[in-house]
């Protein structure tokens, strides 16, 4: 298979004057054409930093200081501004966490998808060639009437209609890479469902390949056939979907996916769902031994000398554990 992606060693801080965070703090993982790989963990984690350092999006008090993002074998972080822009929004694409503040509340959506498609097409389209692209690329993603659309400003469109319009700008480029940070947070359990549905369809079509970000395990095994579980900037465990989900390794991982509700016939009423103790302590308190200690229901003492190694222990299946 093409490697699409690679990421090597890539590490993010954020400067303060109180102290540096370290944000992503050594990740390693690639991305082959046709791939949908799912990141997973709580907020705070370094999901979304992860994604818009591909994008090479760091601003400061942010910086990314240390790695490689190779794109095609190119190092994004190497190239020069121009060649740089012409890759954001062409060949990697980026869906946005929340649609209400994603979209310019004073341009119409046809505007926004026009431009987009405009700067990064190489022939000079006419008006009417770039109504035709927007209302087809509109009509793509499910939306009905989409000449109609065109013409509508965000806050004319529900919430579901808002993010069918950002998926839209994104494939307008027809990329490579689709990055869709959260894609559902906002919107409720039906409009979720459909635009997940709405992603793998175009992921089948179009031969893209998806990284996902998600809190939500449900989403992980409905559309990525790959998984990392990422905790205060490092991966604890990767692995293909249907491995990490039947075999969890690491205990942050198996607290997850056993925090999920369940519905289970003859339960006490007395019952709790499981939690996992705790919340994500601050990146910059320092980690003298596995960050996830403090946490962590299967810790001992060995696990507060030194930081696991992320090893192989199966066939694509990486976990930064001491019981490994």
């Amino acid at each position: 298979m093409e490697k699409l992606l690679e990421v090597k060693n890539l590490k993010v801080s954020f400067f303060t004057e109180e102290a540096t965070i370290k944000a992503v703090d050594g990740i390693d993982f690639s991305v082959f054409k046709g791939d949908a790989l799912a990141i997973v963990g709580e907020s705070g984690c370094g999901k979304s930093v992860t994604a818009l350092s591909i994008l090479n999006l760091i601003s400061p008090p942010g910086k990314i200081v240390g790695g490689e993002i190779l794109f095609k074998g190119e190092n994004i972080l190497a190239m020069p501004e121009d060649k740089l822009r012409a890759i954001r929004g062409k060949e990697i694409s980026m869906i946005f966490q929340n649609p209400f503040t994603s979209l310019n509340p004073v341009f119409k959506i046809g505007e926004q998808i026009s431009e987009t498609i405009e700067v990064h097409e190489t022939k000079k389209l006419d008006k009417n060639e770039l109504f035709l692209r927007t209302v087809k690329t509109l009509e793509m993603t499910g939306l009905k009437s989409p000449e109609k659309i065109f013409h509508y400003y965000p806050h004319m469109l529900s919430g579901g209609m808002q993010q069918r319009a950002m998926i839209a700008m994104a494939l307008s480029s027809n990329p490579s890479l689709l990055l869709a940070d959260e894609p559902t947070t906002a919107l409720d359990v039906t409009i979720s469902s459909q635009i997940l549905e709405l992603l793998k369809k175009i992921k089948e079509e179009f031969g893209l390949s998806i990284i996902i970000i998600t809190h939500n395990f449900g989403i992980v095994s409905e559309i990525s056939n790959k998984a990392m579980v990422m905790y205060l900037g490092k991966a604890m465990e990767f692995a293909p979907t249907n491995e990490l989900i039947k075999n969890p390794l690491h205990p942050y991982t198996q607290g997850l996916i056993n925090s999920i509700p369940k519905l289970v016939f003859g339960q006490k009423k007395d019952s709790r769902f499981f939690s996992i103790a705790g919340s994500v302590h601050q990146p910059e308190d320092g980690f003298p031994g596995c960050r996830f200690y403090q946490r962590c229901l299967k810790r001992n003492p060995k696990c507060l000398e030194a930081e696991p190694e992320f090893k192989e222990i199966a066939p694509g299946h990486f976990v930064r554990c001491f019981l490994f």
